[in-house]
């Protein structure tokens, strides 16, 4: 059985860890490329270890992966296994901008059991169980309930043409965070055209699920995570009653960009 006080907080310190070497309070911050790009920071490093430790001490039989850690082939053979992004957002968390947060989720059979997010220089911290409901700050959160597509809040620094009845608005860093947007009820959509991983999206993605969200791959697919190839192409995270209307939208771009 998982002891949450104690994990909410390890993911807390975690979190606490980022902040004291957050530039956005003044520290210095050694930061490199692991590609082009793709921006690291000693911040990243820092709290994957400690956070392997303690997740590892807390719950010795679970399996492990982070984008921060050489992925082993050995998590496929748990029945539980930790998916976590020290720092999701780390271009904000360089810059000194709030948006970014610490995820963590424990996953079993391709399902997120559980999700935490830490995102201190917002003052948030996110957390849900699977069929308990997801809570920021203790207080429970209910997604949007948006029932027409057009005039939906999407988390975004730009629109498309054919998406000019969408309605723009702040767009942190963090896939994290801006799925858990919907979550709150401060953004109806949130879409993604790419590659992306398992890490940056476990537990947001749990959380937008015990609030209420509709939640899947670009293609209205369920989200299944712990897979040899850790990546899924696209997201999208929806009030419920506008999730059909958004996967016909993207569709044609999702299959060309596939």
């Amino acid at each position: 059985m998982i002891d949450f006080d104690r994990l909410e907080a390890i993911v807390h310190q975690a979190g606490q860890m980022a902040l004291s070497r957050w530039p956005g309070h003044g520290h210095a911050l050694e930061v490199w490329d692991k590609t082009p790009g793709n921006p690291v920071c000693e911040a990243d490093i820092a709290v994957d270890t400690y956070l392997k430790r303690e997740l590892h001490a807390l719950l010795p039989s679970a399996g492990w992966l982070s984008e921060e850690t050489v992925d082993h082939p050995e998590r496929l053979e748990r029945g539980l296994c930790w998916l976590v992004d020290p720092i999701d957002g780390t271009r904000d968390f360089v810059r000194g901008r709030p948006g970014w947060a610490v995820s963590v989720a424990l996953v079993s059979g391709g399902r997120p059991l559980i999700g935490m997010m830490s995102a201190p220089a917002r003052g948030e911290f996110w957390r849900a169980i699977a069929g308990k409901g997801a809570t920021r700050n203790g207080v429970a959160l209910r997604a949007s309930t948006r029932t027409e597509l057009a005039g939906s809040r999407v988390p975004a620094d730009a629109l498309a043409g054919v998406d000019g009845d969408l309605v723009l608005v702040d767009k942190p860093n963090s896939i994290a965070l801006r799925i858990a947007m919907v979550a709150a009820d401060e953004a109806d959509l949130l879409a993604t055209l790419r590659w992306g991983f398992e890490w940056d999206v476990a537990a947001a993605a749990l959380i937008a699920r015990e609030a209420g969200a509709t939640t899947t791959d670009a293609f209205g697919q369920p989200l299944v995570f712990n897979k040899r190839d850790p990546r899924a192409f696209g997201l999208l995270v929806t009030a419920p009653a506008i999730h059909a209307a958004a996967v016909d939208r993207l569709a044609d771009r999702a299959a060309r960009l596939a």
